[in-house]
């Protein structure tokens, strides 16, 4: 996220090199706990249920199934592998979100980027706009394929690339007034970082190599939201 001088999130700097990255949105995340449910939820106008639920329905596993939520925060997506009649295992590098998460057999606190899992462990992985956050993405995918078993799936949500369809909905709502309810109910700082993360994100076919490159096969990229959100599925090659 943009940093100030202070080590704060700053609307005005850039945004901060790798070695700096991980440290700043893990303390950011720790300052946004307490509400950063209901922000979600207020900034999406509520579609981020449905996004969680269609990535859920996309991962296509048997009921049981054990899934690892990615940068799982509070346990959303948890709560709703579980309601589809999954097992997970929530992971975390923040103490704040890990202290008020739930729906996970068990949560670990961990870099996603070196998971505590061993290889082939999981049927499948899921993260929720995380991997703008994470200072490499294709390790971060890397790390998805050595956990997953052959054949097990992955659903990954993050934003999408502006299009100019959707150009407005950006200008307008998420740089405008998502900073006006972050500071009003949590943290203004924070959410300035969210339009300006997307920096951080390659474009769609980039992204789609990279999964593929990892080892995952029969990768999807599904527009969500109007075109503001993409989720990413895939199967894990049995090669």
């Amino acid at each position: 996220m943009p940093l100030g001088d202070d080590g704060e999130v700053s609307a005005s700097a850039p945004l901060p090199p790798a070695a700096e990255k991980a440290r700043a949105v893990e303390e950011m995340f720790d300052r946004i706990a307490p509400r950063y449910e209901l922000m979600n939820h207020l900034m999406t106008g509520g579609l981020d249920i449905l996004w969680r639920r269609r990535a859920v329905r996309e991962l296509r596993l048997a009921p049981g199934s054990l899934v690892v939520d990615l940068a799982c925060g509070t346990g959303d997506l948890c709560r709703e592998l579980g309601r589809h009649g999954y097992r997970s295992i929530g992971v975390d590098s923040s103490a704040g979100m890990l202290a008020r998460a739930r729906g996970a057999e068990r949560f670990l606190r961990a870099d996603i980027l070196d998971l505590p899992l061993e290889t082939a462990s999981v049927d499948g992985a899921t993260s929720g706009f995380a991997l703008r956050n994470v200072t490499d993405i294709p390790r971060c995918a890397a790390e998805m394929a050595r956990v997953v078993r052959p054949g097990g799936r992955i659903a990954v949500i993050d934003l999408a690339e502006a299009r100019p369809v959707t150009r407005w909905i950006r200008s307008t709502w998420v740089e405008r007034v998502v900073p006006r309810l972050g500071a009003l109910l949590s943290d203004g700082d924070a959410y300035r970082y969210l339009p300006a993360s997307t920096a951080y994100l390659p474009q769609g076919e980039q992204l789609l190599a990279t999964f593929r490159a990892a080892g995952f096969r029969n990768v999807r990229r599904l527009l969500l939201g109007l075109g503001t959100v993409q989720l990413l599925v895939g199967t894990r090659d049995r090669s």
